[in-house]
């Protein structure tokens, strides 16, 4: 813990091991990272008075897997971002077919923290799933602070 301070609960909820309910995040980066999970899988009209709030990645699954597609998925996904988490630069995102590669395990960050892929609840069948990687920047303060997510779709 940093200090004392703490900046949100961690998304996806997870236990906490020093006697809170919720575990919760202790660095500024960890929160735009939990930030921007809980606004990718969160549905577009799930939030009463943010409406807006959230993506339609949803309504991607079994979608085909091709071009026009993939460029929806960014479009979204970049509009989301830049109107909800304004410190976050989006660097690059690829999307590939899931079915062409080995599996997805664990990767390790740059700062050597373990980085799980996130699937969307219940679709974990490689041969209609999209894998999306995100990479970005924080640049809200001196020290720009790079990472990426994976989700597949």
């Amino acid at each position: 813990m940093a200090n004392g301070v703490t900046y949100g609960i961690t998304f996806p909820f997870r236990d906490s091991f020093d006697g809170k309910y919720l575990d919760l995040t202790d660095f500024e980066d960890q929160e735009v990272r939990s930030s921007l999970i809980h606004l990718l899988l969160t549905r577009k009209g799930a939030r009463y008075f943010l409406p807006d709030f959230g993506t339609r990645l949803y309504e991607y699954i079994f979608e085909p897997l091709d071009g026009p597609t993939f460029n929806q998925i960014e479009s979204e996904i970049r509009d989301s971002v830049g109107k909800y988490i304004p410190n976050l630069q989006i660097n690059t995102i690829s999307i590939t077919d899931a079915s062409t590669e080995e599996g997805t395990n664990p990767t390790t960050t740059q700062d050597g923290m373990t980085n799980n892929t996130i699937a969307l609840p219940g679709r974990a069948g490689l041969e209609y799933t999209a894998k999306v990687r995100i990479d970005y920047t924080i640049t809200n303060n001196v020290f720009n602070q790079s990472d990426f997510i994976i989700i597949n779709i």
